[in-house]
């Protein structure tokens, strides 16, 4: 198993982005490429006692840590 094919398995799940830079991203994938940039609906960032949400979101593939 590749690991395209592991994010081709988790399309339409809610799942959990760790960024390079700390912060933690949760939301629905929507679509990825080859460089694993990534779309997410419904997404939102927890800032402490604050969360942000967005409706769609574009995460950059060089930023991307982790999947969950």
């Amino acid at each position: 198993m590749r690991p395209l094919d592991i994010l081709s398995g988790l399309s339409n799940q809610k799942i959990l982005v760790k960024l390079k830079n700390g912060m933690e991203v949760r939301g629905e994938l929507k679509a990825f490429d080859m460089h694993i940039n990534l779309v997410l609906y419904d997404a939102e960032i927890d800032e402490g006692d604050v969360t942000r949400k967005f409706k769609k979101m574009f995460l950059r593939g060089d930023m991307v840590i982790f999947i969950s």
